[in-house]
């Protein structure tokens, strides 16, 4: 059984369209709304960056990447839900550390490429154990203004 993937260009025999048993843990339609799908612009492999942030703080705590199941995951349950592109499987934030990502407000930016997660987090966001996996600043050498 394939998953939708609303006009994905992912290649065939990718390991997510091998998946059969989608997951209905949640009561909601077994596929993302066909409106939101729509307005999606993915990846060739079918996938949307997600940069999520903090609720409350506004601070940046990580990027994921999701396909429209992820999406709907998400959506439907309110706990953030991605695609791991490293093992190839769904991963829900915190099911094994306790680190959770409970969403509060999910945003698609104006060109449909990226999502913007507002999240209340629980523990650190970044598998290294730190707050925000965005902690190495980089020099940046200001221009001048105009």
């Amino acid at each position: 059984m394939s998953r939708p993937q609303g006009g994905s260009s992912r290649p065939r025999g990718d390991a997510r369209e091998s998946r059969a048993v989608p997951d209905t843990t949640d009561s909601a339609p077994p596929m993302l709304d066909p409106t939101i799908a729509a307005r999606l612009r993915r990846t060739d492999d079918g996938l949307i960056a997600a940069v999520v942030r903090e609720h409350g703080t506004g601070e940046v705590l990580m990027l994921a990447w999701m396909d429209d199941e992820a999406l709907r995951r998400t959506l439907a349950t309110g706990h953030a839900t991605y695609w791991s592109r490293s093992r190839n499987e769904y991963w829900v934030k915190g099911e094994t550390s306790g680190h959770r990502q409970y969403v509060r407000a999910a945003a698609l930016d104006c060109d449909g490429d990226a999502l913007l997660l507002t999240v209340e987090q629980v523990g650190p966001a970044c598998h290294t154990g730190t707050h925000s996996c965005f902690s190495d600043d980089l020099p940046v050498h200001e221009g001048a203004h105009a």
